[in-house]
This record gives C-alpha cells, structure tokens and sequence, in this order.
C-alpha cells in the first residue's frame, strides 16, 4: 500500500501507487464518471444551449448524494437551484475525474496543486458514491475491525478505507 501523498517544494504533491493501486483508483473514477454523464436539459433551444437542466431530484440514491438538494424545506427552490446549476456541477465532476484518470498511473504520480485539487475532490465523489452503495455509517471503522477478511463486503470497506486514508494525505499534503 502506497505512503499516501507528500508535498513538493513546487506547491504539487506527489505519491507512488503500484500497478493495483492505480488500477482501482482508474476503475472506481470511470465508473463515477459514467454516472455523472450530461444530465437531461430542457426542449427549448436556449435551454440545451445554455445548459439548463432537469429541475427533479435524482432518483438514484448515488446521485442524490453527489447531487444534493440546495433547500431541503423548499421543493420549488430546489428544483429551480438544480435546473440551473447541475449541468455545471456534472461538467466539473467529469473534469476532475478525466483529471484523476489521465494522471492515475503506475509508479511516482507527481501533480501540479491544481490536478491535486482535482484529485481531491474526485476522490471525495468515489468515496461519496461508495459510502452510499455500501451505507457507511459513523461507525465504518469499528464495523472493519470486527468484521471478518472472508466476508463478502470486507473488500470494498477495506477499499472505502483506503480512499479516506488517500483523502487524508492529500489535504494534509495540499495544505
């Protein structure tokens, strides 16, 4: 397992991630990638031009919790928040991730503040997307610690881990 992110002298950081590392990392981004595809925009023609989107709350829980509600006691504001900024907020989220999978590769990943940030908050969505799939509670860590190697879910909560562990060095590392 990888030492987790160190500073450079340049304001970058820098990790070293061995060929499985940086597999997982790829594979869990492109899958939040594809979840985070062009949302719906409305028929008029300055509504898809200027990208104003679908004003419902997403009914997949993943994206309800990339996606969250601006006004959890107005449904109307939220869903005029929502029609008019998600798109936006995909197109960041696909950015951040192309950023991760474009630089994610074997060996010493050495990246500028701004590909940091974009890791960071890619990373942030990957452990957001796979803390709802596997309904992370407050209580992750003693769950891990009792929890059996051949359980069927042990691999993703030690993954879940992982990517904490990856989040934290990075933010320690950035700042």
């Amino acid at each position: 397992m990888s030492v987790g992110f160190t500073a450079g002298r340049d304001g970058g950081v820098t990790i070293a991630l061995d060929a499985g590392e940086a597999s997982i990392l790829r594979s869990l981004v492109s899958q939040v990638l594809g979840l985070v595809e062009p949302g719906a925009t409305g028929q008029d023609p300055l509504e898809r031009a200027l990208g104003i989107g679908a004003a419902e709350e997403p009914s997949d829980p993943v994206l309800a919790r990339l996606f969250p509600s601006a006004y959890a006691d107005d449904e109307k504001a939220a869903a005029e928040f929502r029609r008019y900024t998600e798109a936006t907020l995909r197109e960041g989220k696909r950015a951040d991730a192309e950023t991760l999978l474009e630089t994610a590769e074997q060996g010493e990943v050495r990246l500028t503040q701004e590909q940091g940030q974009a890791w960071l908050r890619a990373l942030n969505d990957v452990r957001l997307a796979l803390g709802v799939r596997l309904e992370v509670t407050e209580e992750i860590h003693e769950e891990l610690a009792d929890m059996a190697e051949d359980d069927p879910r042990y691999p993703a909560y030690v993954t879940y881990d992982w990517l904490t562990y990856l989040q934290d060095t990075l933010v320690r590392a950035l700042w």
